[in-house]
């Protein structure tokens, strides 16, 4: 069953130029805010920054379990003979 299951390496693999591009971006945010506005210019963009990017995390671990689960399904031999 354990082989069925996504690990934390495959998703920061899978993840790690997104992680780069996320970080990029905060750090280019809190590089643009005003003296003294550092939470008034940079809290929302940060929080849209990091909602884009936990949706993409999510859909890549759904896509991961999905596959895994489909290398072990009984029909998964049969798909790839048909293909």
């Amino acid at each position: 069953m354990e082989d069925k299951q996504v690990c934390a390496e495959q998703l920061q693999r899978a993840m790690a130029g997104e992680f780069e591009r996320l970080a990029e971006e905060v750090a280019q945010v809190m590089n643009a805010a005003r003296d003294g506005q550092i939470i008034a210019d940079t809290e929302e963009l940060v929080r849209q920054a990091d909602a884009v990017f936990r949706e993409h995390l999510y859909a890549k671990a759904i896509g991961l379990l999905q596959h895994q689960q489909e290398a072990f399904s009984p029909s998964a031999g049969r798909r790839a003979e048909q293909g």
